[in-house]
Formats: structure tokens, C-alpha cells, sequence
């Protein structure tokens, strides 16, 4: 019989002290989470796209989706909160610019791709940024600053900075209390209707009859899926929160890194208070625009969520990170709902009117 220390040293060996579980590589390609170009971004078998029904604003830049599962493993459905994703999963983001919005064939260029892995020890951040010449992104914790061309939508030609952020930043979005957590692809997020297998049909039960997903309840039962932007999903005040719930809350909310700040931005927050409806801010500094209250119904203009949406000085822009540009269509909308929204469970105007 081997001696105690020859045990200890063979399972020192086997198992050394701090091993990840994830073996971080340093190119995406190395992963093969994509097959043939690297640069069209075509999921391998194992590796599924998923939709989102409201995305966070990022510059303009489009984003591609996709998730990895352990082999066997299934996700566990939840009616509010982000889907239970089990230990092993991998969350890919592709962050790009088409060179022509008005013509996505013309091509495009990938900015950064980040890995959201759920390890052992939690959730971990994994930036890849990609190289000038398209050919595979490499990882980089430390963030890098990008110069962007593109045409927009309008055939405005746009010439802007967009700002990778660095591993530490990726906190400033996903920490929860003293976690970090996927944000986006909860069941209100993720209830869309998508092309599979030739017909259209809910992402979530597509994802159910392959295997993918557990626990389901019936359609009928899953939230709306509303879209910010499209007027057949809601009201101006279901897209408005669901706007809010996805460019806002991950940082407003109770447990979220502003929450000493009492704004609180998520879908299923009803207090008015809250919501910033004649709330005076805790410490904005000049952030708040010489305004005096978060929301002054009827009144954007005199309201300092609206200040800080229309405004691209760092210091005072929110969201704090990943927005250089101001994103007009999303200004929109929030000042439409201010406008017209009556915040009839509202208490009184403190300024005695």
C-alpha cells in the first residue's frame, strides 16, 4: 500500500489548488463555438441562438446571441427573474457594426465578443476583442477604444469612439449583491417569437422541445413579449418600462450597484416613489441639471432622467457604461411616457401644485 503522502501527491496532481474550471483560451477561435469563417459567426452543433425581446442599447451596435449547454444539461424555466442556467453554460455576445445599415450584405465589423461562463465558483466575465483584419478576437481584459464608420439607417454616414469595456467594468452591469449574474435573458426577455424549423413559434417552447429547457408552463401563462419599439407588443408605458427594465435596472434595483441611490427601474417595480415620480435625488451633483426631481410627470424636459439620457458628457450620461452616442429613438420614447403617462398612484406634488 502506497504511503499517505503518495495519495496526497497524486491528488495534489490530479486536482492542483485553484484550478478553473473553465480553461480560458486565448483565442475565440480555439473554442469552436463557430464553424467554417469565423468572421460569419455560424453556430456549431451545441451552440444555440437566442433573441432578446428589448436589448440593452449599445452605441448602435447590433449584437448576435448565442448559448452553449454541458451536454445533457437543461435550463431550469423561472416566471421573473433570469433563467437558471445550469453550472457549464457558456453566454456568447458578438457586438458588431453593419458597414451599411440599409444593406447588412454589404458586410459588417465585430467589435468584441464577451463569454458569460456560470463556473463552480459563479458567474465569470471573459472579454475577446477582435483584430483589425476580421480574423478572430483575442482575450483582453484590459478594454480597448475603437473608431467606427458606419451608415446608418437614415444613410447618414457616422464616424464615432466605441468604448470596450475592461473586465473589472463588466461588474458595473452584472453584479448582483456581491454576484455576478447573466441580465438579460429572462422569460419577458425571451418570450419572442422566432423562425424554427420553417414556422414561427415561441422561443421558449422551441427551446423546450429540443431538449433545452425545463419546467415550462403553457403559453399562455408566459409574460407578453414586449418590444421597446414596436407598438403591437404594449402601451407606451409597457414599453417604456420594459426599456428601462433592460437599459437601466441592472444597476437600479434593490439589489443592483445603484440601489443606495432609491431608483429603482426594474419591470415589476410599482412603487411611483421608485420609479423617480417627485423623487429628489440622493447625491447627483450637476448630474441632476439644476432639475429638481427624477420625473415630473407631463414635464420631461424638467425631469433629470431625461437630462441624463439626452446628454453624451461622461460624467453625467447614464447609462454609465458602454454609451458614447445618445440613443434618439430611446429618448423618445421615455419622454413620451413622462408626457403622457398620468402616474395616477402618484402622491402628491411636494411643490404644492
Amino acid at each position: 500500500m502506497l504511503p499517505s503522502y503518495f495519495f496526497w501527491l497524486l491528488f495534489s496532481l490530479l486536482y492542483p489548488a485553484g484550478r478553473a474550471d473553465f480553461e480560458r483560451l486565448d483565442k475565440l477561435s480555439d473554442y469552436q463555438f463557430f464553424q467554417g469563417s469565423l468572421t460569419d459567426l455560424s453556430p456549431a452543433p451545441g451552440v444555440y441562438p437566442y433573441l432578446v425581446n428589448t436589448p440593452l442599447f449599445s452605441n448602435y451596435a447590433e449584437k448576435l446571441r448565442f448559448f452553449k449547454l454541458p451536454p445533457g444539461a437543461r435550463i431550469t424555466y423561472r416566471d421573473s427573474t433570469v433563467l437558471d442556467f445550469p453550472e457549464g453554460t457558456v453566454l456568447i455576445k458578438n457586438f458588431y457594426y453593419p458597414k451599411d445599415f440599409r444593406k447588412p450584405d454589404k458586410g459588417k465589423t465585430i467589435l468584441e465578443t464577451r463569454l458569460l461562463v456560470h463556473e463552480k465558483s459563479g458567474w465569470q466575465t471573459y472579454p475577446y476583442i477582435w483584430n483589425k483584419e476580421q480574423t478572430d478576437a483575442f482575450y483582453d481584459p484590459a478594454g480597448e477604444t475603437w473608431e467606427i464608420r458606419y451608415i446608418n439607417a437614415s444613410g447618414k454616414k457616422i464616424t464615432t469612439q466605441y468604448l470596450v469595456p475592461n473586465k473589472n467594468q463588466c461588474k458595473g452591469c452584472h453584479l448582483d449583491g456581491a454576484r455576478i449574474v447573466p441580465v438579460g435573458p429572462s422569460a419577458r426577455q425571451l418570450s419572442a417569437m422566432v423562425e424554427a424549423d420553417g414556422v414561427k413559434k415561441n422561443q421558449l417552447q422551441h427551446w423546450k422541445e429540443r431538449g433545452l429547457l425545463k419546467g415550462l408552463p403553457s403559453l399562455a401563462d408566459l409574460p407578453a413579449g414586449i418590444v421597446w419599439d414596436d407598438p403591437s407588443t404594449g402601451s407606451v408605458n409597457d414599453r417604456a418600462r420594459a426599456y428601462l427594465d433592460a437599459n437601466c435596472a441592472h444597476c437600479h434595483a434593490r439589489q443592483g450597484p445603484a440601489n443606495t441611490s432609491g431608483l429603482f427601474l426594474d419591470f415589476y417595480e410599482h412603487d411611483p416613489a421608485h420609479l423617480g415620480v417627485y423623487k429628489s435625488p440622493v447625491a447627483a451633483g450637476r448630474g441632476a441639471g439644476n432639475r429638481e426631481f427624477d420625473i415630473v410627470p407631463g414635464e420631461p424636459n424638467k425631469s433629470i432622467l431625461v437630462f441624463r439620457m439626452q446628454t453624451n458628457d461622461p460624467a453625467i450620461a447614464m447609462p454609465e457604461i458602454g454609451r458614447e452616442q445618445v440613443h434618439e429613438e430611446g429618448l423618445a420614447l421615455i419622454e413620451e411616457w413622462i408626457r403622457t403617462n398620468t402616474f395616477s398612484k402618484s402622491t402628491y406634488d411636494p411643490r404644492g401644485k
